[in-house]
């Protein structure tokens, strides 16, 4: 049924006490879709599976956190077992509820390492719906060398990036790197576009979309600001093909050396130092630019592990959730991959701050780190983050004036609420 849609590329066909891999159970996990997602997901799969006696299989979902979920959903709707263990956004656990099982009575008590807000945010009904596999924050990216080349410094706000953006584009230009640009960031009318724009509207005081309360706050000044600033950026500072940009569209730029400034996740720190990036040893990491009313803000990211309802292992699939989500596992992705642990403990382990110094300095930003209105919308979420990536797309585009955009926005989640979340 979903021959086209699904990839499943087999990790390992064991054989353990004897019995031949073709006749063991086999386990599917999701472990994501970049490269660092497979090296570091799938071979700890492997291991639980030799070590158990399962043929384990990964699931490559799309890149597309927008499109895995709308393909995770048709699966749910036909109760496909493809897949077993899933690996679902910060944002999903209320829309997904009734497709995930109760982790608890696997768990053993182990989610109390955890960070408290992401278990709570994880917990539906008294059911633990995932386990927390990594942690994310949106953060400010980097090229040390250039800045120190200029004679300029990390930038504290929004104005200071452009305008060090615009020295620094023109000096590398006239040295003759043509397509040198400023910054680079997740344009895309997509998930990654919510969680941008999330950022640059909460930092300049215009709220979260929708408060805690559940009322739609978007329509204000501030939030008209944040976006017009935003909008001022392409085709000055970053070029006209952000608005095409997912998270590793705009690493390849930022990687290859051709921009000055990314916001991208945590995982982008490993692949710019690994042995074969242009950039190793030039990129630092700084907590994104404040608006004008001084304050910071970064998009809460993330991902938990979870095991479908339809699995016709669960048992099994839930002790490789307990395993992939332990400390043990989640100091090796930190070290080798720059995961954010969930765990508190391992942000005060030595290894794991020496393979990734910024994780120690900017554990306030993980911490504090700005939520989508998730909890409050439920089931409605993905409707509302969709509205609100359209309307901010809108405005980057220029097919819309920031005002515009934003009341036809108010309007939309009014009708999306219709009275109650």
């Amino acid at each position: 049924m979903f021959a086209k849609l699904t990839r499943l590329v087999a990790v390992t066909a064991l054989a353990f006490g004897g019995v031949a891999a073709s006749q063991a159970a086999t386990i599917t996990i999701s472990c994501g879709s970049n490269a660092s997602d497979l090296e570091f997901c799938g071979k700890y799969a492997q291991e639980w599976g030799k070590a158990h006696g399962y043929e384990v299989k990964l699931y490559t979902p799309p890149s597309s956190t927008t499109d895995n979920l709308a393909l995770l959903r048709q699966q749910f709707a036909a109760k496909s077992s493809d897949v077993d263990v899933i690996m679902i956004d910060v944002v999903w656990p209320g829309v997904i509820k009734d497709h995930l099982i109760d982790l608890k009575p696997y768990s053993h008590g182990a989610e109390a390492q955890h960070f408290p807000a992401i278990v709570a945010n994880n917990t539906i009904d008294g059911k633990l719906l995932g386990m927390p596999f990594f942690t994310d924050a949106g953060l400010l990216f980097y090229r040390k060398d250039l800045l120190e080349k200029y004679g300029l410094k990390p930038p504290q706000t929004w104005d200071e990036l452009a305008a060090d953006a615009k020295t620094v584009m023109a000096g590398e230009r006239k040295a003759g790197v043509a397509d040198f640009q400023g910054f680079v960031f997740q344009g895309k009318a997509y998930e990654g576009l919510t969680c941008d724009a999330l950022e640059w509207v909460n930092s300049f005081g215009g709220g979260d979309i929708i408060d805690k309360s559940g009322n739609i706050t978007i329509d204000n000044p501030k939030a008209v600001a944040a976006l017009q600033t935003a909008a001022s950026w392409v085709g000055t500072i970053s070029p006209e093909g952000v608005l095409n940009y997912g998270e590793e569209d705009a690493r390849g730029v930022f990687q290859n050396g051709k921009a000055l400034f990314m916001r991208n996740w945590p995982y982008a720190w490993s692949l710019s130092q690994a042995a074969d990036s242009p950039i190793k040893g030039k990129v630092g990491v700084a907590p994104l630019p404040m608006g004008p009313g001084g304050r910071h803000a970064a998009t809460l990211g993330g991902w938990q592990l979870a095991v479908s309802k339809y699995s016709k292992h669960p048992k099994a699939a839930a002790e490789l959730v307990m395993y992939m989500t332990s400390a043990d596992i989640q100091k090796k992705r930190a070290i080798g991959g720059s995961y954010n642990p969930t765990i508190m403990s391992l942000y005060k382990d030595k290894d794991v701050i020496a393979a990734n110094p910024f994780m120690g300095q900017l554990l306030d930003v993980f911490t504090g780190a700005v939520a989508r209105p998730a909890t409050v919308t439920g089931l409605k979420y993905p409707q509302v983050s969709q509205d609100f990536w359209d309307a901010v797309h809108s405005v980057l585009s220029k097919s819309s004036t920031a005002p515009d955009a934003l009341k036809r926005l108010d309007g939309q989640l009014k009708q999306v609420k219709r009275g109650k979340w």
